[in-house]
């Protein structure tokens, strides 16, 4: 296939170099395509507009899952990170999950690098207006300086600046996030073209002046020394610095609450809806009256800098309230505001207008990534990222598209939440919302994955051996526990008292022949064997109705049986398959059974 190599022609063309853009744009080109990613601050590529941090609950499988495909935001916080910790150690294996503090500036610094070196890669800094599209395919973009950009596939991942509005107290200004311009003539665009848009609200907090905190009165929180590092490829992580615990009180509390009505979320004038697992302060405040104290976790940007992010706090309250609450907390009783927290409006488009693949329904080659979908979080914008931008290749080359089930992936979890439930706030992914969660641990990210990434052609070649070498590692210690002594040590391995390290004298010689990351996946799985076995025949169970597929052009409304409200949302979401259709909010079983009835007539 021959790739276009006008200056004003490409086969992709992505808009926004956030964690979405960056991995689409990435994914595109190494798979030999010609793409361009247009942005609107060069300087800005890989910007933490919140807290300066890579991973956390739920969100560290995620991570891992982006490198399993071949995606860069692993290699990334590895290479700039500055504090590794992995989050609930006293439970389960499933629900662990590691979490990075980033150089904020060193990472978005590793990401235009990485952006730069990539040949098939060409960055431009403009802004995108609209789309040019015609008979239902997109054809382009015409940028705000009337230039018009060709491609074959556009990638969407605008983040918050669609129409974005900030709010500082009772003042408002338009901006994509403070500093940077909003983009309010491409939501025009879609709405023009069938695209229905909502109105979503996210905040970040203020910026604190390091100098002014006392953090000899703070409970300090290190990193771990054994930490396993994010990306397949490295091998080794440094723990520069400690992140600090303090609390707010009741005089928090108090200062916030009485400043109410000088708030932009409690006045009306914020119409977007906001995130509701990670609320504002004062939304934490008003909400939880009973709850005494409020956890806050101060981390440095970066080693160049001194400011400080209270993890915690996000606020759109004025900066005289934001100074006055602050001031009540321990260890801030001197702090000075550097930048103020804020709130942000912007637009979304209903992610269950789009496929799977992340393409529109309504307009052929668009796909979209990232905040445009209703999501929230950097790992959630560079999953969505790299799949966009896998199955906008692919589409181009005449393959079929990479789609990952639930049972696959994280990503699979995400992706068709979105798709088939749809969100109305903000979504962030939990492993919660994984049913199948012990078979997708953080540890098995690469077995699950990097066949799917060599198959895209995205896996390099170094990842690749790395994760079939720890494949056949695995294999053969599973084996020589098998088989040694007819497998008394590896029922003796099941109990939850025992351990390899210490399971017998005499195995220790042949043990120590394999790395202990290979020796903690063997027991895990070993430990969790029949779990994972009865998770692994619902699965079986449940993919039967994967393969009733559902016409295309089925016409729900002569189907007899359904109710309007389930006609309604058929017409709307357009499943694919019976699964598919039996995930959708409102779907009954009565409504399922009758799909079923239909399908194998």
């Amino acid at each position: 296939m021959e790739t276009k190599n006008s200056m004003n022609s490409f086969d992709v063309i992505v808009v926004g170099a956030g964690h979405a853009g960056i991995e689409a744009s990435l994914a595109a080109a190494r798979m030999g395509l010609s793409a361009a990613v247009i942005t609107i601050n060069l300087d800005n590529i890989g910007q933490m507009s919140c807290n300066p941090a890579i991973g956390g609950l739920a969100k560290g499988h995620l991570v891992r899952e982006i490198d399993a495909l071949g995606g860069e935001m692993g290699k990334a916080i590895d290479k700039t990170g500055i504090q590794f910790r992995t989050l609930n150690t006293k439970k389960g294996p499933a629900v662990r999950s590691s979490r990075a503090q980033a150089d904020m500036f060193k990472y978005k610094t590793y990401m235009k690098s990485a952006l730069e070196s990539e040949q098939n890669l060409t960055i431009i800094q403009s802004m995108v207006d609209s789309l040019i599209v015609k008979n239902g395919k997109v054809l382009g973009v015409v940028l705000w300086t009337g230039e018009e950009l060709s491609a074959d596939a556009v990638i969407l991942t605008t983040g918050t600046f669609l129409r974005g509005l900030v709010h500082i107290g009772l003042f408002n200004y338009k901006a994509g996030r403070a500093g940077d311009f909003a983009s309010n003539n491409l939501s025009l665009s879609l709405l023009e073209n069938g695209l229905e848009l909502g109105r979503l609200k996210t905040g970040t907090t203020p910026r604190l002046d390091g100098r002014t905190i006392n953090f000899s009165d703070l409970e300090e929180q290190k990193g771990e020394d054994d930490f396993i590092p994010f990306s397949i490829a490295d091998k080794n992580i440094t723990n520069e610095i400690s992140c600090y615990i303090t609390y707010t009180n009741k005089n928090t509390h108090d200062a916030i609450l009485k400043d109410l009505d000088k708030s932009p979320l409690y006045c009306g004038v914020i119409q977007g809806i906001g995130p509701r697992y990670c609320p504002s302060i004062e939304d934490k405040v008003v909400r939880f009256k009973d709850k005494e104290r409020h956890q806050i976790f101060l981390e440095r940007e970066s080693l160049d800098s001194i400011e400080y992010y209270p993890n915690g706090l996000s606020t759109s309250l004025p900066l005289e309230t934001q100074l006055k609450f602050l001031r009540s907390i321990k260890g801030l009783e001197n702090v000075k505001i550097m930048r103020p927290g804020y709130a942000i409006e912007y637009d979304y488009v209903l992610p269950t207008q789009l496929n799977h693949s992340l393409e529109t329904k309504k307009i052929e080659g668009l796909f979209l990534a990232g905040q445009i979908n209703g999501t929230s979080g950097y790992e959630e914008a560079a999953a969505q990222g790299i799949v966009a931008g896998i199955n906008a290749a692919l589409k181009i080359k005449g393959e079929e598209p990479l789609i990952l089930r639930r049972d696959e992936a994280y990503i699979g979890v995400l992706i068709d939440d979105l798709i088939t439930l749809g969100t109305s706030e903000p979504y962030r992914m939990f492993t919660s919302r994984a049913e199948y969660r012990l078979l997708l641990r953080e540890d098995n990210a690469d077995f699950r994955l990097c066949e799917f990434g060599k198959k895209a052609g995205l896996l390099d070649d170094e990842r690749y051996d790395i994760y079939k070498e720890r494949l056949e590692g695995f294999n053969k210690l599973i084996s020589f526990l098998k088989t040694y002594e007819k497998g008394r040590y590896y029922d003796l391995l099941k109990r939850t008292d025992i351990y390899l390290e210490n399971i017998a004298p005499e195995l220790q010689e042949e043990l120590n022949k394999f790395s202990k990351d290979i020796m903690n996946r063997v027991e895990l799985f070993v430990k969790y064997e029949g779990y994972i076995s009865r998770q692994k025949e619902e699965i079986d169970r449940l993919k039967k109705f994967d393969d009733f597929k559902l016409e295309s052009d089925m016409n729900f409304n002569s189907i007899p049986g359904l109710s309007i409200e389930v006609v309604e949302k058929l017409n709307k979401i357009r499943p694919k398959t019976i699964s598919e259709a039996s995930r959708i909010s409102g779907i009954t079983p009565v409504a399922v059974g009758i799909l079923l009835m239909r399908c194998r007539k």
